[in-house]
């Protein structure tokens, strides 16, 4: 099963039906959530929400930027055309300042269209059905960039799979080299306890040997840490099962990574000798590196 990152690039072209092209560039970093956010040109407002749900629809976490870039606007030619109330108007002044000058020419067409207010200029609007034509190959271009975002995502998680796996390994053979030195623990005890008394009292006398037992079984009972091994043990298991069952997993993998720190802390703090507590430092530090990695993982 495929495991997610919520880092990841993607660039989709494309060109809408008047010929004007257009680019979508989506980028996408960690997040505590899914944090869209949408750049769009003025009078592409009314898309949003859908894109918006479209994104929601296919990621649970991260902050995703999307900008839309239009790279030539073509729009609808302006058009002269007359004013027929000025026209009507201007018409009848020119007929009339002609007929007062005797032998006068007839007023000129061009010279009655150039009068103030004869002329006005006209967009010609939209054709019926444009406008959706073009947000429907914007939102196309979209969820392409959508499902390119999730290929570059899913390359990502591969590559963070490896790494969570290789450092699980080393978490379980840690485990496992702590389990063995833990089991010395109470020879140890045996061994320091025993070292301290002849010091103490310089071979004058003999500690019974039954009370030099039940001290040791309470050094060791202190510094039992199968209940630590133990649960080692079953986040390592858990976080393997997280990362093979293809559901986002960033959280419980965060979650299980501070499991895991409280765990290797409570055994560095129980150690009696100074191989466990190194033990411990390099759990802490695999720990630490295991944290940083499911932090990156959707």
């Amino acid at each position: 099963m495929a495991l997610f990152s919520m880092t990841g690039f993607a660039r989709q072209a494309g060109s809408l039906p008047d010929g004007t092209g257009f680019v979508w560039e989506l980028r996408s970093v960690n997040g505590r959530g899914l944090d869209v956010r949408l750049r769009l040109p003025p009078g592409h407002e009314a898309l949003e929400p859908k894109l918006r749900d479209a994104a929601a629809s296919r990621f649970k976490r991260g902050n995703i930027s999307a900008t839309l870039s239009v790279k030539r606007e073509e729009r609808p030619a302006p058009r002269l055309t007359p004013d027929p109330v000025a026209l009507e108007q201007a018409l009848a002044l020119a007929l009339e300042v002609a007929a007062r000058i005797p032998g006068g020419p007839a007023p000129r067409a061009e010279s009655i269209l150039l009068m103030p207010g004869v002329l006005r200029t006209e967009v010609p609007e939209a054709r019926e059905g444009e406008e959706e034509a073009r947000h429907a190959a914007i939102a196309a271009g979209f969820m392409k960039a959508l499902d390119d975002l999730a290929v570059a995502r899913g390359e990502e998680g591969d590559k963070l799979a490896d790494i969570l796996g290789a450092l699980l390994d080393e978490i379980g053979t840690l485990r496992e080299q702590a389990a063995t030195l833990a089991a010395e623990q109470p020879a140890a005890h045996r061994a320091r306890l025993s070292a301290a008394l002849a010091e103490l009292l310089e071979g004058e006398r003999r500690v019974p040997e039954e009370r030099l037992v039940t001290e040791v079984a309470l050094l060791a009972q202190k510094s039992d840490v199968r209940e630590e091994l133990d649960r080692l043990a079953a986040h390592v298991q858990a976080a393997r099962a997280l990362l093979a069952s293809g559901e986002p997993a960033g959280r419980r993998l965060e979650f299980l990574a501070q499991e895991f720190g409280r765990e290797a802390n409570t055994l560095g703090a129980k150690s009696a000798s100074l191989g466990l507590t190194g033990i411990s430092l390099d759990l802490k530090a695999a720990i630490e590196r295991l944290r940083e990695q499911a932090a990156n993982v959707e």
